[in-house]
């Protein structure tokens, strides 16, 4: 019986040695699999679970619908007339600018690309309330994407003071006399020019009733924060024009950001071929194969399921509580304590209209609403989370999905590859070209598309 162990135990021993040999030589081996993971959290891991679908009776009878027939004519239909129009409908003649402006304003702009461009918008509005001349907005770096992009690097400089001449003056840099009036300079002490207690949606009168003395005295006045500090309602008709104006014609995206742009859309429209394979290396986005080839209409869904929107709300997914703990713990991280755990059940959340929609769940509204699996859909978003895992129910449903990494080349994205503000705006973009735009969740997004 001993020799039988013997012989039984070298086996086995030398397979541990085997496996063990393997699992120190596999970092070195594959040094690229673990690369990612050098700087990775704890809670990295602890996401690893592949989260299962919540609503399969929902998921299974959409999917065998959706196998079916084609979807209804009258889907891509525009809306019936709901009294709704263009805020920039007739041309008003704007009267002259003042010939001295009351002084500088500053702005510092925190949040993700379409709060900054509300807020740019804002800041226009209360430049002309004021006659200030408004210095090119500050965009504060966003603690969750981390993004140092300049106003200068999203959107054409010339094109905005050029649109707006006739409005507001505007500077691209303060003078030298104002040279000290930093961000680094308000952030080390109390300072007389600094408006810090700007409250939310404040009227005109606010403004030249708080504002307006500190520009006159000190020739400058530097607003920090500035996110939703102007209200929407009780402005002058002209005022709420300025800012449809700056929305709508001064905003335009740098070149590149437009050429790629382009080059989506028309990718969407014009789908590639068996016989005519996709292009990726032409960012003009014509070729004579398109010539008679009809135009196909598309979908953009912003999906608006990141990390940092699914851990502010505070509400369950389908992770466990390793997906729980690690949202808590980012949570803390990056809020420190000012967002708590709900005192509210998921289910009354969800009731109460306060959970993003997953990309599972966007799908199957989708799918209600009448679309089916011919339907070609452009995904907007950064980071999903949960990445291709949480995507993969939504592409069951709608196969032919697109994004910024299936239409274009590693090559095409190179300008705006890290760049969340720079992704953002691509995604802005065929938005705006979309023949229907769905946002998963109320946000800035829509509201900075169709305000």
């Amino acid at each position: 019986m001993e020799k039988m162990m013997r012989f039984q135990y070298k086996p086995v021993r030398r397979q541990e040695a085997i496996v063990g040999l393997f699992v120190l030589l596999f970092p070195v081996l594959l040094p690229c699999f673990f690369a990612s993971f050098s700087h990775a959290s704890p809670s990295t891991f602890l996401e690893w679970s592949v989260p299962k679908p919540r609503h399969l009776q929902l998921l299974s009878s959409a999917l065998q619908r959706e196998s079916s027939d084609g979807e209804p004519t009258d889907l891509w239909a525009p809306l019936a007339d709901q009294g709704w129009r263009p805020c920039l409908g007739g041309s008003v003649n704007a009267p002259p600018l003042p010939q001295k402006s009351e002084g500088y304003l500053q702005v510092f702009l925190d949040g993700g690309l379409n709060q900054q461009r509300m807020g740019i918008c804002d800041a226009v509005a209360v430049a002309k309330i004021l006659n200030a001349t408004l210095v090119i907005p500050y965009l504060e770096v966003n603690p969750v994407w981390q993004d140092s992009s300049s106003f200068m690097d999203i959107f054409d400089v010339d094109h905005f003071i050029n649109v707006l001449k006739d409005d507001i003056s505007i500077v691209k840099e303060l003078p030298d006399d104002f040279s000290w009036s930093t961000r680094e300079y308000y952030a080390t002490a109390i300072r007389p020019t600094r408006i810090k207690r700007a409250p939310v949606h404040a009227s005109a009168n606010w403004y030249l009733e708080n504002v307006l003395p500190v520009l006159q005295s000190n020739g400058i006045a530097a607003i920090s924060p500035f996110s939703h500090r102007l209200s929407f309602n009780n402005l002058p008709s002209e005022i709420q024009k300025l800012r449809c104006k700056v929305n709508f014609k001064a905003l335009v995206f740098v070149p590149h950001i437009r050429a790629l742009g382009d080059a989506l859309v028309h990718r969407l429209r014009y789908p590639p071929t068996e016989s005519q394979p996709l292009i990726t290396d032409d960012l003009t986005g014509t070729t004579d194969r398109n010539v008679k080839q009809m135009p196909q209409k598309f979908v953009v869904v912003h999906l608006r399921f990141d990390k940092d929107m699914a851990a502010h709300s505070a509400c369950d997914f389908g992770g466990g509580k390793a997906e729980k703990l690690a949202l808590a713990k980012y949570r803390q991280r990056i809020w420190g304590g000012r967002v708590l755990n709900s005192q509210f059940t998921d289910e009354e959340l969800r009731s109460q209209g306060r959970c993003p929609l997953t990309p599972e769940e966007i799908g199957l509204l989708l799918a209600a609403l009448g679309f089916d699996n011919s339907t070609r859909l452009y995904l907007a978003s950064h980071k999903v989370y949960g990445g291709e895992a949480r995507i993969s129910t939504l592409r069951d449903q709608f196969p032919k999905m697109e994004s910024k990494k299936s239409l274009a080349s590693s090559e095409e994205r190179v300008l705006i590859k890290g760049k969340a503000s720079l992704l953002a705006a691509v995604d802005y973009y065929v938005g705006m070209h979309s023949d229907i735009f769905v946002s998963a969740s109320p946000g800035n997004m829509h509201n900075a598309l169709f305000q």
